[in-house]
């Protein structure tokens, strides 16, 4: 009877703990974006509707540095996030704002190449959905640790230049190397003006008729993607979402050219790409931002998407016509949540297991010294 009930406990105590490790690692990715995560839906517009994932900051861990476990965890995290994501939401297309590895700029090819296929294994995407990948400053470095290899074997792996142009249906997205808007005369600097520059004409004519004449790609204002935030000088005015940073940061000063676009650089790619929408990263938190008149543009900044740099991770979900864009958040499971899950239940597990055992030794003591009960009375 006592190997009877100790392997119901048993069997008790391993179910409930198989139970809240296959919805923590499983299931909870999976709730979580089915219930908070929907497509805006586009109502002007009779256009094409295009729905884009928008990723940042996944800092993937190398070899050099962080511990095994913690590479574990995150990289898990991001793998369970984004492929329930698509296999939920059916995106057509996927940016990602850079920082995809954390020592990007460490070891040589090999160990860079071992680092890009694991990206690649982690967020692969069927052939249906385009994918676009921007460089970050842990990728190749701050734009005083650039060097001609480490930029190269970037580009060369991700197709990228320091100004990019991407075109999904007629709607245009203006890619922008970050680092590379120092705007102080250097090579990488002066290359990436004279990008800007043949951009600039290129869409000034799109949007010409008479310059236009023999093309079939219509004119929309672009999308602007970039690693960097434009200029700004804090956090103060992001408001109290879940992803924005902790109140206490909120009014550290950013540094130019650092945390964000100095206000040179902002002023130069608002007026040169004259985008209806801005996207960058780079901060780890969300925020939405207003730029007035002469830009009249709303700015998106975009959470991380790892538990590494926030306990609540997220992304944007960009549904965009020609004529409409609509942007909505996609925050995904928060790593304190599910802490507090599995410290619950160790604790109610715990408390089981210890009432079980008290509960069987009593009764064992019980049947061990049986008690004893004096009669009164006449007896024949």
């Amino acid at each position: 009877m006592r190997l009877k009930n100790r392997y119901s406990t048993a069997l008790i105590l391993s179910t409930v703990l198989l139970a809240t490790f296959l919805f923590n690692e499983f299931l909870i990715y999976y709730v979580t974006i089915s219930f908070a995560c929907r497509w805006p839906k586009l109502v002007k517009t009779s256009k094409p509707v295009y729905h884009i994932f928008i990723i940042s900051d996944l800092h993937l861990l190398g070899i050099y540095r962080g511990h095994w476990f913690d590479k574990l965890r995150r990289e898990w995290q991001i793998y369970r996030s984004f492929q329930s994501a698509t296999h939920l939401l059916s995106p057509n297309a996927v940016f990602f704002l850079g920082d995809q590895f954390d020592e990007g700029l460490l070891g040589p090819d090999e160990v860079f190449e071992m680092y890009a296929s694991r990206f690649d294994s982690l967020m692969k995407v069927p052939s249906r959905i385009q994918r676009y990948v921007l460089v970050g400053n842990h990728d190749i470095g701050f734009h005083n640790e650039i060097s001609p290899w480490r930029l190269n074997r970037f580009v060369n792996k991700y197709n990228t230049t320091f100004v990019s142009h991407a075109t999904i249906g007629n709607n245009h997205f203006v890619l922008i190397n970050s680092m590379a808007m120092e705007r102080d005369g250097c090579q990488l600097c002066r290359q990436a003006e004279k990008e800007l520059d043949i951009l600039q004409k290129k869409l000034q004519c799109i949007s010409d008729l008479n310059c236009n004449k023999n093309s079939d790609i219509l004119y929309t204002p672009p999308i602007l993607l970039q690693h960097f935030p434009l200029f700004r000088r804090d956090d103060s005015h992001c408001g109290d979402d879940p992803d924005t940073a902790p109140l206490s940061a909120r009014s550290e000063k950013f540094r130019e050219k650092l945390d964000c676009l100095s206000a040179d650089a902002t002023d130069r790619l608002l007026k040169a790409v004259k985008p209806r929408a801005v996207f960058d990263g780079h901060i780890h938190f969300g925020c939405k931002t207003w730029w007035p008149k002469p830009y009249s543009v709303w700015e998106w900044t975009v959470p991380s998407f790892s538990w590494r740099n926030t306990p609540q991770p997220g992304f944007m979900l960009l549904s965009v016509a020609e004529d409409e864009l609509l942007v909505s958040k996609c925050l995904l499971p928060n790593e304190l949540t599910v802490i507090a899950l599995y410290t619950i239940v160790g604790i109610l597990c715990l408390v089981y297991a210890v009432y079980v055992t008290y509960r069987s030794c009593c009764l064992k003591k019980r049947r061990l010294h049986p008690t004893y009960q004096l009669l009164t009375g006449k007896f024949d």
